[in-house]
């Protein structure tokens, strides 16, 4: 005696559903994959030209009531704005901060502030810079 089979021929009738279903998948998920990276590329792209100013803390020294901090900006000639600094006590408390502006054709400005506390400062953190 012999067993029937109960699988369609191969070919015969086209795709399945599961096969079409993983090819939609597939596509919309390639789209989709495109679509992202180009978005962060965007971004990415604005961030970095379109940053008219940077700076660093080049070093600060704490002390009871104030920091004296160090900063180092960088910009285009004529770009005005400020940077924001920050300083913690030990526990993480803010303790004090400044928004120092700038302005003028200087590429390159090296600042030393005193930043005044509300209570002994241990940090002097760059909280970020903007382009007025």
């Amino acid at each position: 005696m012999s067993t029937a089979s109960t699988r369609l021929p191969e070919g015969r009738y086209g795709r399945t559903s599961d096969e079409r279903a993983d090819r939609k998948l597939k596509i919309i998920g390639s789209v989709l994959g495109v679509a992202l990276l180009g978005l962060v590329g965007w971004f990415g792209y604005h961030y970095v030209v379109q940053n008219e100013i940077s700076a660093e803390v080049i070093s600060f020294e704490p002390g009871k009531e104030s920091v004296k901090v160090h900063l180092e900006v960088r910009k285009d000639a004529g770009a005005t704005g400020y940077c924001t600094v920050r300083s913690q006590a030990e526990d993480g408390s803010v303790v004090g901060r400044a928004e120092l502006r700038f302005t003028g054709d200087a590429t390159v400005i090296d600042k030393v502030f005193t930043l005044r506390t509300t209570a002994p400062g241990t940090t002097a953190e760059l909280q970020g810079c903007q382009a007025d």
